[in-house]
Parts: structure tokens; sequence; C-alpha cells
């Protein structure tokens, strides 16, 4: 495989066979990052689960001290009472029926869909565009409640809902590269503590089996699960 000029020079700047701790791949991460534009920092945890388990699944979310430095696209599919408290807390589209259709048209340009409970029965049709896109409102991650206004500016500010995926590996965005190093590092520190809290009782043996951060288009960092605090 032919590497490219940018990933060379990358390469170059750390030890890629190394461990680091969160702080320290943080900081390589800002030094190997070129992309013109502010690029994502992400977060890939492999577990020790099997996902096809229903007992062993992983799903929660947390809440980053420093937000995600990003806009958060919000829909917020409620009944009329509850459409004036979605617009005042700063959904960016609040509705029903209309973004029902819409939806079920091919329209998935948001990141968050918070529904009131009494909807619900409403969505079933969407669960094959919005399963796989992990956009289908869920109790568990806070996304289904009446309280639509406290949902909306939880999202905006930093909480994100995570799911293991079919090969027991947690993917989600813990911040920009522009974030200074030790913002990136109480991040992702707060989603591997909240990862540890959700440990399921019939997991068996190495609960973290590696953790890997990376910026949009950068090589890997490996980081040292041993120098994590509190798991």
């Amino acid at each position: 495989m032919k590497v490219g000029k940018k990933r060379k020079e990358a390469l170059s700047k750390y030890d890629n066979t190394k461990s680091y701790t969160l702080l320290e791949a943080c900081e390589v991460l800002k030094t190997i990052s070129s992309t013109k534009f502010d690029s994502s920092v992400d977060i890939d945890v492999r577990l020790g689960v099997d996902p096809r388990q229903a007992n062993q699944m992983v799903r929660g979310v947390a809440s980053l001290p420093h937000g995600l430095g990003k806009t958060v696209r919000t829909l917020v599919l409620c009944t009329p009472d509850k459409e004036e408290e979605a617009k005042a807390a700063g959904a960016d589209h609040v509705g029903l029926d209309e973004y029902i259709d819409k939806i079920a048209s091919g329209w998935t340009d948001i990141d968050i869909i918070i529904a009131v409970p009494a909807v619900m029965a409403k969505l079933g049709r969407l669960g094959k565009i919005l399963g796989p896109r992990n956009l289908m409102p869920n109790p568990k991650s806070g996304t289904v409640t009446l309280e639509v206004g406290k949902a909306v500016n939880e999202v905006k500010a930093g909480k994100i809902d995570f799911k293991v995926d079919k090969t027991g590996i947690i993917h989600t965005s813990v911040g920009k590269v522009s974030f200074d190093a030790d913002k990136l590092s109480e991040n992702a520190l707060e989603l591997v503590q909240t990862l540890h809290r959700l440990k399921p009782s019939a997991a068996k043996g190495t609960y973290f089996k590696s953790i890997f951060l990376s910026s949009t288009m950068s090589p890997s960092v490996n980081i040292d699960i041993k120098s994590i605090q509190g798991i």
C-alpha cells in the first residue's frame, strides 16, 4: 500500500509502536493533524464484550466537559404543546408528521432526534432508516423524554450517545484538534470512565481491549490503558 507524503510526515513525528497516556496522545494528534479544516478527534475503544448477547450490550450517554466543538443539529418530534419549549431551547427542527414523511423520503440531515413518548409509535416505520444511523430516539440515551427543552440543551452542550457496534467497538468523537490537549484529554477520560461504569456483569475477562485516538485523516495513536485513571 502506497503511503502518501502527508502520512509519512505525520508518522515521522511520533512512535506508532508506543502506547501513550491520553494527554500525550492528544498532544501528538495536534502535531500530526494536517487538514486545512478543524478536524474532529475520534476515539475507538475495543471492548471485551459480545454485542450479540443482550446482556453484554454497551450503550449510554456521556456529557463531555468541554463539548464537541461543533454545532449539533437537533430534530424534536413532539406534540404541539411541546413545540415552543423545544424551539426556546434552540432545536433546529421541530414538528412531527411533516418530518416523519421527510425522513421516510430519505432526509437524515440531522445529528440527534429527540421525541416525546407519545409519538414513538409513529417512528416504528422509520427503523430501517434511523437504526443504522444511530438516530432512533431511545429512553436509555435520554432522547425519549417529556423534558424536550432540557434534552436539547444537554446535547447542544456536549452530551453524546454511544453504542457498541457488532464488532465490539465504541466509536465516537471527543472534540476538535483546535481544543487544548488537556481539554481533549478530559473529554476522552470522561467517555472511558463512563464505559467503565457501564461494564456488563456478564462480560468476562479483559474489558478494555484497546483504545486509539485519531483525527480526521491522521494516523491513530495507541493509548496505554493502564495509565487511565479510574478504570
